[in-house]
């Protein structure tokens, strides 16, 4: 395999590759460097990529293992999200206030989460990723999954509405 044909191979997974390393790591450097180290790692197996029935669920799961071990290195489990995809076309302010303390109250509710249901999170809701992906890169199974993301949904709604509920911020 050539570098052309490699990096037409890469290109369209690549930004999802540095937006789950965000996620985790949270900085943007940090983020960088991990994209970085995943696309030369799979560089260096780039004879063998033929042989991966999926090479975007591969690179997924290259990138959640070295986030975490980097997460488990240097800050022993202390995982934050942060979600900064969201943009909004000239919303009206009111609305845009809304939308941002409500993106706050989802990425604080989030964060409180099992590392484990962060991911899913990440990997079904934010990036939509399909059952059967999800299930490859995480190594569970498509129920498991369905089961665990319902049920973190759920929490996430309910402190969602106990915080309105409430005017808890």
């Amino acid at each position: 395999m050539n570098q052309i044909v490699f990096i037409e191979l890469i290109n369209p997974f690549k930004d999802k590759v540095f937006r789950l390393a965000k996620r985790l790591l949270t900085s943007t450097e940090e983020a960088e460097d991990a994209t970085q180290e995943v696309i030369v790692k799979l560089w260096n197996k780039k004879e063998d990529l033929n042989h991966y029935n999926n090479v975007e669920a591969l690179a997924m799961t290259m990138t959640k293992n070295y986030c975490l071990d980097q997460l488990k290195s240097k800050r022993a489990g202390n995982l934050k999200i942060v979600h900064d995809n969201y943009t909004d076309r000239a919303p009206q302010l009111d609305k845009k206030l809304e939308d941002s303390n409500s993106l706050e109250w989802v990425e604080k509710i989030i964060s409180q989460l099992p590392e484990q249901l962060q991911i899913l999170i990440q990997l079904r809701d934010v990036e939509q990723y399909e059952f059967d992906e999800i299930a490859k890169i995480v190594n569970m199974n498509e129920t498991a999954i369905r089961v665990a993301l319902s049920r973190a949904r759920k929490k996430i709604r309910e402190s969602m509405l106990n915080t309105h509920q409430y005017g808890i911020k």
